[in-house]
């Protein structure tokens, strides 16, 4: 008679399974241009998002450093084009390389409201918002260009041509790196031209949601 010592346990039985867990993040950006007037809604989309920067500078806020932590807001003229039938074409937002940018600046401003570069603090912020139990949290930029700004702009939103200076179809977040105006593009949008004129408020909401993913898988 063959007997089975019950204290013996099979090699599967002995084996600890162990949780294989795999994170990420999730990085995503909208933004809705808006008169805070009259509640006209100019633009109301998604952006792109500069991984690459972006991962620098979560690493380097996280740290505690003196560089990476949102900035500035920069606004453009060169997103788009327009041919002889009026047909707009409109450009790839720029998304990698080291020294990308928006594809031709004509303004920025300070919208960090931590920074003494930021003269006007009540209207252009930093928000953090986060709903408890959740894996995500929203970073909101909040921008106001107020009548007189920028300098130099036209009296009435009239143009005839989406080729002058304050008429805007890219915007883009920035990094501070140490120096105004030369940070690293975080964003970058690319929208219907909107022009900023002395007789219009353009208020500009950007959301920035940052989610982590946890995928827990037991094997």
């Amino acid at each position: 008679m063959q007997m089975t010592d019950s204290t013996t346990q099979s090699n599967d039985d002995k084996i600890i399974k162990t949780p294989d867990e795999k994170q990420g993040l999730d990085i995503q950006g909208h933004i809705k241009i808006f008169d805070p007037e009259t509640q006209e809604v100019y633009v109301d989309k998604h952006n792109a998002i500069h991984y690459e920067n972006f991962s620098k500078s979560l690493a380097n806020s996280m740290a505690n450093k003196t560089t990476g932590y949102v900035e500035e807001m920069h606004f453009g003229n060169g997103g788009t084009s327009v041919d002889a039938t009026g047909i707009i074409t409109y450009l790839t937002p720029n998304s990698s390389g080291d020294n990308a940018n928006l594809y031709n600046r004509t303004y920025y401003k300070s919208i960090n409201d931590q920074s003494s570069l930021n003269t006007d603090t009540t209207r252009n912020k930093i928000t953090v918002a986060h709903t408890s139990g959740t894996t995500y949290s929203d970073m909101i930029v909040s921008c106001l260009l107020d009548f007189g700004e920028p300098a130099g702009q036209a009296a009435f939103d009239n143009t005839t041509t989406v080729n002058d200076t304050y008429v805007f179809d890219e915007i883009g977040l920035f990094s501070w790196e140490g120096t105004a105006g030369s940070g690293n593009l975080l964003t970058h949008v690319i929208f219907h031209p909107v022009q900023k004129s002395l007789n219009r408020l353009i208020q500009i909401d950007y959301t920035i949601r940052i989610q982590s993913l946890t995928n827990f898988v037991d094997v």
